[in-house]
């Protein structure tokens, strides 16, 4: 029997790529919910994170009833704050001084939902950049322009060198899908890999 048909709700080049590695076939698109609606102040980090994916992921449910829809997303905090996407150059290098030296988390979340319920799994990155001074900093951001990046960084780029130690149980979570944890929710709705 064949699955039902599989949909990416996400237009990141990146989860595409990752989703692509598993051959599975798919469609991506735009997930259709107000993303700003949920970040509400004082949201936690993780509860955010969850939030997020679980509204992409049924955005496109009642559009595509007989689908499996995958949604995800990302959310960079330390000490509980959430860190956005920068946007500019200023807004990026006062988030790497912020992150310079220290720990922080990187919650990736997804949420598979499919004809007969939905599925949840969250992936919790630790990082810890090494010391960097404004030079680095400059250099870094001229080589990346990670300003469309929570975090100021892009770790599947030049930004892997920003970092003293990752720890992770999936190394695809940092990318923006964790392929180990959906490859087994997929299983639920029938799809095979390998």
């Amino acid at each position: 029997m064949q699955p039902p048909p599989l949909i990416l709700a996400s237009t990141s080049r990146y989860r595409k790529e990752l989703l692509a590695r598993l051959g599975l076939t798919f469609t991506a698109t735009a997930p259709a919910c107000d993303e700003e609606a949920l970040k509400r102040p004082g949201i936690p980090p993780r509860l955010l994170a969850e939030e997020l994916a679980a509204a992409k992921a049924r955005s496109l449910r009642a559009t595509h009833p007989d689908a499996v829809v995958i949604g995800s997303d990302q959310v960079c905090a330390i000490d509980g704050r959430i860190l956005g996407k920068p946007g500019n150059a200023e807004r990026a290098a006062q988030t790497l001084q912020l992150l310079q030296g220290r720990t922080h988390e990187l919650i990736t979340a997804v949420t598979i939902s499919g004809p007969d319920g939905d599925e949840h799994h969250t992936d919790v990155t630790a990082l810890t950049m090494r010391p960097l001074d404004a030079p680095a900093i400059a250099r870094y951001l001229a080589a990346d322009l990670p300003f469309d990046c929570a975090g100021a960084y892009k770790l599947e780029c030049r930004g892997v060198a920003l970092m003293a130690a990752i720890t992770s149980a999936d190394q695809t979570a940092i990318v923006g899908l964790p392929l180990l944890a959906v490859v087994r929710m997929l299983g639920r709705w029938g799809y095979v890999v390998p």
